[in-house]
């Protein structure tokens, strides 16, 4: 069973995630709660992904997020919000948060976020794929690679990737998983999950999202969309 937890400062909001999520046989969702008795909560009932509002008037989402990736052991965290251009959703992305949902997702999108999360891969709202695809990461997506990290022979983006890298993130950018991506490439899930951390690393990049919008920023895809699978 995964083990989700919602955090959102409109009882409603919470009690519908709560009924979608429930209503499948593999979720649970031991509680609902505010931002501000996020931690606590957290710490008491061990959920596997926590649904984090991204603004909430008793507390800031993002304080909420950093604490929550302080922790030990910390869970996966997608942020809600209503907007799809909301102006932290890179200041989320790059404190660690593995996808942004808009809070109008469809029941049967949101049950498939949440697998993904708990499968510990990423997920984007196909709503805002447009918004963050066409530069609104640029700041995190589109900066050379961190301090560390191999750096491409002539600067030329993604020149440091093997052929099969090239293809992986191509792939990736278009929103497949990395059974998908195996599929088809023809190669093992466990494979392409290998490939896609190669990138990670090679790039500077903190994760699949990130990854699908360099890829796009820098002309590496092949034209699909930007949503991020698991």
């Amino acid at each position: 069973m995964m083990r989700v937890m919602v955090v959102d400062d409109e009882p409603l909001l919470r009690m519908g995630m709560q009924h979608i999520l429930r209503a499948e046989p593999d979720i649970e969702v031991p509680v609902t709660c505010e931002g501000w008795e996020a931690v606590a909560a957290v710490e008491r009932h061990r959920p596997d992904v926590v649904l984090l509002d991204i603004r909430m008037p008793r507390v800031d989402g993002l304080s909420v997020l950093a604490e929550l990736r302080a922790l030990a052991d910390p869970p996966v965290v997608a942020m809600l919000t209503t907007f799809s251009a909301d102006q932290d959703i890179a200041a989320a992305l790059r404190g660690g948060a593995a996808g942004f949902l808009l809070k109008d997702t469809a029941p049967q999108e949101l049950t498939h976020a949440v697998r993904l999360l708990a499968a510990g891969g990423s997920v984007l709202s196909p709503t805002a794929a447009d918004t963050v695809r066409d530069g609104f990461l640029s700041s995190a997506a589109g900066a050379p690679p961190a301090a560390g990290a191999p750096r491409t022979a002539g600067g030329a983006a993604g020149s440091g990737l093997t052929e099969r890298e090239r293809d992986v993130l191509a792939l990736l950018a278009e929103g497949l998983s990395n059974a998908e991506i195996g599929r088809r490439l023809l190669i093992s899930s466990s494979t392409a999950k290998d490939h896609v951390s190669a990138i990670l690393t090679k790039l500077g990049l903190a994760n699949r999202i990130q990854a699908a919008v360099y890829a796009h920023r820098h002309a590496l895809t092949t034209g699909g969309a930007a949503a991020v699978g698991g």
